[in-house]
């Protein structure tokens, strides 16, 4: 499928930035408005789709495109943009090929539905981690991929020398105090639901399968200090509808709603569940205990889905921020909005305290339109319920936006939130990077990326070690 064809699609996501770019740079000459900060050093990153074959341009799922990561390298108040393919082996194959070979989520049901099924690729496309000095690039149904730093060259799956056993969730969470990560793999056939904790030594020291009713999509998880939080709600797959030419998921409310609350070594048989509201949640944002509480907040919608029909009105399933207070020792759920006037998404904190109590998030505040983008960011303060809105300017469209500590911080708070800016009014992008404590302010710098980069989904800041 040629570019032209893709660029005349009217699927929105593939066109204006959703639109895939196809070279490869490495830039270091940028005009800067402002001064990038000369007290931070590592790696703005973020990866999302980018499909270098589109089978079908009208059936063209979000979730389908290759993995591309684009990078901004901040050091001595200098940066250099770097971004890379996922050199996955289906890449590979379709590039040697000249042509698509795997059929997007939209088509499998096709497939399916003549008794065949369809071969998948790892496209590595949705989220990044660092763990054990290592920067992995990751999607829901496969192995994690080993990424090099600065120069972002794809390394290889990782199995963790052949001790996962199962698809690696795209959100991992990392206890920096343990050194511990923990994962998750879920399925469409049993077990739907495979807990690992991966040690210091690069090994899954701890495996066990969880039990649930029914096959679901589990975008997220939670840890806090012991406890590790798994969320079963009702974004269930329907193999027999997607066979009739539906979607992979439905949304069921009769599957319940529920949180399971597990140790972090434990298993089926410790695993303790609450019912909550009808809800869904695709991001946490963290997750701590108190006492007997455990607290948990993320970003809450009235139901999930991944709707990507032209014209849908996809409002609905928009996340505010929400909390959830679970009592270990009378089973008693407290559950409250902390905020009813921004719609927002891709909660983030300051890393070093995931499964900590943190005092501030940071998250995307969405634009209500038809198809929403991200026009601005958010700082929430977990003491005061205060709101601080930072709005990048008519037609500006942001995404996930990442805490950099400051070098010798002295407050959770000392040091900079970094995310990608795209102006549609011009067609060009830059790396934005604001004073987190003045957050409401100019930023401190504008880097003009001379390349468009494209929507994607999630970013890290990895610093340099």
């Amino acid at each position: 499928m040629s570019e032209a064809v893709i660029q005349e699609s009217k699927n929105p996501h593939l066109q204006g930035n959703n639109a895939p770019v196809y070279e490869e740079v490495t830039i270091t000459d940028m005009e800067v408005i402002g001064e990038i900060p000369s007290d931070i050093s590592g790696n703005f990153l973020r990866v999302g789709p980018n499909p270098y074959y589109v089978p079908d341009p009208d059936r063209y799922h979000i979730f389908d495109g290759d993995g591309m990561i684009h990078g901004v390298h901040i050091s001595g108040g200098t940066a250099t943009y770097r971004n890379r393919f996922i050199d996955s082996a289906g890449l590979r194959e379709e590039r040697r090929e000249g042509h698509w070979i795997y059929p997007g989520l939209n088509m499998f049901g096709d497939y399916l539905a003549k008794g065949e099924m369809p071969g998948s690729k790892n496209t590595g496309n949705t989220a990044m981690v660092f763990h054990n000095n290592q920067l992995f690039a990751m999607m829901e149904g496969g192995t994690p991929y080993r990424v090099s730093l600065p120069d972002l060259e794809t390394e290889g799956e990782h199995d963790f020398h052949g001790t996962l056993t199962h698809n690696f969730t795209a959100h991992p969470k990392v206890d920096v105090q343990s050194g511990e990560m923990m994962t998750f793999g879920y399925g469409i056939t049993p077990p739907f639901l495979t807990y690992s904790v991966v040690g210091t030594d690069d090994r899954a020291s701890h495996t066990t399968e969880i039990s649930i009713p029914k096959p679901i999509m589990m975008h997220d998880c939670a840890i806090t200090e012991h406890y590790t939080i798994f969320p079963d709600l009702p974004l269930v797959f329907d193999l027999e509808k997607m066979m009739a030419g539906g979607g992979l998921v439905d949304w069921n409310p009769d599957n319940g709603c529920r949180i399971g609350i597990v140790p972090r070594m434990g298993d089926d048989t410790s695993i303790r569940w609450f019912d909550i509201e009808e809800s869904f949640l695709f991001h946490v944002a963290n997750s701590w205990e108190e006492g007997d509480e455990i607290v948990f907040q993320a970003c809450r919608s009235n139901r999930g889905g991944i709707v990507t029909a032209e014209g849908s009105d996809v409002r609905e399933q928009l996340g505010q921020l929400h909390e959830w207070r679970f009592n270990l020792s009378t089973g008693e759920v407290a559950s409250k909005a902390l905020d009813g006037d921004y719609y927002c998404d891709f909660p983030r904190i300051h890393d070093d305290l995931v499964g900590r109590k943190n005092r501030y998030t940071y998250a995307a505040r969405f634009r209500l339109e038809t198809m929403p983008t991200f026009d601005g960011e958010m700082k929430y303060d977990n003491e005061t319920g205060e709101i601080q809105v930072h709005q990048f300017g008519d037609g500006c469209e942001s995404g996930e936006a990442v805490f950099a500590p400051r070098q010798n911080a002295t407050a959770e708070d000392d040091g900079y939130v970094i995310c990608f800016v795209y102006d549609r009014n011009s067609g060009t992008s830059e790396c934005q990077i604001l004073d987190a404590q003045r957050f409401e302010d100019e930023p401190v710098a504008r880097i003009k990326i001379p390349q468009r980069v494209p929507h994607g989904f999630h970013a890290s800041w990895v610093a340099d070690q």
